[in-house]
């Protein structure tokens, strides 16, 4: 509900303060005081588009704010809105004291206030709007359609969050299969392998010429038949006869000794390799083929056997996991399956219940607009053929012989607000603050009379804020704010005063003849307040600054 509006340097007002109350209110004054520019006001602090031309002359800028109050006991809390529109440059928008984009004051108005008249602010323009109202009047249950849709959309995120198409993750394991199954065939086993290889490989090649050097070593070491004294251990035996028996020699003779013990047995080593090692060209093509294996491996997977190993721990861990996410994904397949067929069953329900409901809130709507002063005006409700039929239509005809049009196509402002009203007549639900301006164009006599009860039967469940220049409509009101033009030296302002029972009188007067202080206007004017059995009225506080 909104409970205070503030106003300031905005057209002809200065600085307005207006503390509201529920029920129904009505705004009276003559044309040009500044009644539609308080409805501007509030257009603008709900995110509307800011007109040029609208502040003050000699302001910087225009400031409006308005506090909302929702819920109740714990629950209950405040939201201020504020929008200060500069003269030139971008305007600026707070939210509870936050400065916010002006689209965010849009977003949460939206459950705030619904204005209704020459203003953009209409939830019935909109085919939600209109799809709401219809749900509302049908009593159609929308949660099913809704789990439905959640449901499929959860079953679409985890089948995308598994990584791609049915096709792409079978590609993709049969890569890892391979890659696993290579590895595997090649047998690697000791990430070391690699470099015994290559010393294999270079002995075999060079098999001969190594045999032929390990018999000359042998033969230098130990060969009295093909060197006679001049082997190593035949030199170091002469060594040894020419220090023996000589005491002070004995360490090194014992040195020496050790010596000819140590090449004797190098000797007999070598001369074992010149014996024993042959060529062997089977084995020499089977190590190069091993090294190519090994090499290809690491060209495919990793710089080192080690990382080849590591490649391939990771391959079967990924095997593992998308044979687990093909597993899911047959699952989610059936799953979705599942959940479209439920998606498709709520949707022809809801829309069977939508097309039932769309004639009988068409025909009730228009006996409301016939007893609102529109008596040719008719209302049709098209619902979508597709889907559970959201594409909800409201079809005006204002005048008979016309063809029925979308509302925001055909209605002007008056006919847009009793369309409204008409349907909030038939239809509970909306924002909890209605405002209605223009409701009462081209209205009059008995047609008044219905509109002002309409108006405080729609108040009873919500509050309402009524522009009005009927008598009849003010009447019905559960307080009454006048908005007159206030002449200080140079310059003119708007005020806006609260009025208690007597000022109603003259107020009523001045609507129903011009005269507020005629007898026969006034006494009229009683008559019209004595006769509307209005629910006792709450406090409306005004305060105006210049």
């Amino acid at each position: 509900m909104l409970t205070e509006l503030h106003v300031r340097d905005l057209g002809v007002i200065s600085d307005v303060t207006v503390e509201l109350g529920p029920g129904m209110t009505a705004l009276t004054g003559e044309t040009g005081a500044g009644k539609t520019l308080l409805v501007a006001a509030l257009q603008l602090v709900l995110g509307g588009r800011a007109a040029t031309g609208l502040v003050r002359a000699g302001a910087g800028q225009a400031l409006v704010e308005a506090r909302f109050e929702h819920g109740s006991g714990p629950a209950r809390g405040e939201t201020i809105l504020s929008r200060a529109v500069p003269v030139s440059g971008r305007s600026r928008a707070w939210i509870d004291g936050r400065m916010v984009p002006v689209a965010a004051l849009t977003e949460v108005a939206a459950d705030l206030v619904d204005i209704h008249g020459q203003h953009d602010r209409q939830s019935l323009l909109s085919m939600a709007g209109q799809r709401a109202a219809l749900d509302q009047f049908a009593h159609a249950d929308v949660e099913p359609l809704g789990a439905a849709r959640r449901a499929l959309a959860e079953v679409r995120r985890r089948l995308d969050a598994l990584g791609g198409s049915t096709r792409e993750r079978a590609r993709r394991l049969d890569l890892l299969r391979y890659q696993a199954a290579e590895i595997l065939a090649a047998g690697l086993e000791d990430v070391g392998e690699e470099a015994a290889l290559e010393a294999e490989a270079e002995r075999l090649e060079s098999a001969r010429a190594l045999r032929a050097a390990a018999a000359m070593g042998a033969a230098f070491l130990d060969d009295d038949d093909a060197l006679g004294a001049h082997c190593a251990t035949a030199q170091v035996g002469e060594a040894l006869r020419a220090l023996g028996g000589h005491g002070p020699f004995a360490t090194w003779e014992q040195r020496l000794r050790g010596a000819l013990a140590e090449l004797a047995d190098v000797a007999t080593e070598l001369r074992h390799v010149a014996e024993s090692w042959e060529d062997d060209p089977v084995r020499l093509d089977a190590v190069h083929a091993r090294l190519h294996q090994l090499a290809e491996l690491r060209r495919k997977y990793g710089d080192t056997l080690a990382d080849v190993a590591a490649f391939a721990e990771d391959t079967r861990r990924d095997i593992a996991a998308l044979e687990s996410e093909e597993q899911e994904a047959v699952e989610l397949e059936a799953t979705r399956a599942r959940a479209e067929r439920d998606l498709a069953k709520a949707e022809t329900e809801l829309r069977a219940v939508r097309a039932e409901a769309a004639p009988r809130i068409g025909a009730a709507v228009t006996e409301r607009l016939h007893a609102l002063a529109m008596p040719d005006a008719t209302l049709e409700v098209v619902v979508g053929e597709e889907g559970a039929g959201d594409a909800v239509t409201f079809l005006l005809a204002a005048n008979k012989g016309e063809p029925a049009q979308p509302l925001h196509r055909v209605a002007s402002g008056g006919e847009l607000a009793r369309t409204m009203l008409a349907l909030r007549l038939v239809v509970e639900g909306g924002a909890p603050t209605m405002v209605f301006d223009e409701v009462d164009a081209g209205v009059g006599g008995a047609a008044a009379l219905a509109l002002a009860e309409a108006l405080h039967a729609v108040a009873r469940t919500r509050q309402v804020l009524v522009v009005t220049h009927l008598p009849q409509v003010a009447a019905f009101a559960d307080r009454q704010l006048a908005v007159r033009k206030v002449v200080e030296g140079d310059r003119t302002s708007a005020s806006v005063d609260a009025l208690d029972t007597e000022g109603r009188i003259v107020e009523l007067s001045r609507m129903l003849s011009g005269h507020p202080d005629s007898a026969t206007a006034r006494a009229h004017a009683q008559e019209l307040l004595g006769a509307v059995r209005a629910a006792p009225a709450s406090t409306t506080a005004v305060s105006t600054r210049d």
